[in-house]
């Protein structure tokens, strides 16, 4: 008798009449994914030129820094400022 497979060995029926296409047969992908911009993006950011990496692309990353640090400092300063006032006592 002994243990009968688990797996049939028949193929499965076809669910859709339609066939699976085959990675050979769908078109490039160059086309459409553009130039790789990684090797180039390497090249600024490990250049030895004593910026922070998030200032080495220039303008923008400035103005996005200094946005940030400018969002930080107001939003510490109105949460003293709201904490300050919430320790106050109401007058009455």
């Amino acid at each position: 008798q002994g243990l009968k497979p688990i797996v049939s060995t028949e193929s499965p029926t076809q669910i859709f009449g339609t066939t699976t296409k085959l990675a050979s047969d769908l078109p490039a992908t160059d086309s459409f994914l553009g130039k790789n911009k990684v090797p180039d993006l390497q090249k600024l950011f490990q250049k030895a030129d004593g910026l922070p990496v998030h200032l080495k692309r220039g303008v923008p990353d400035k103005l996005l820094y200094r946005t940030t640090m400018a969002l930080t400092i107001g939003g510490t300063i109105y949460c003293l400022v709201a904490l300050y006032m919430a320790s106050q006592p109401r007058t009455q």
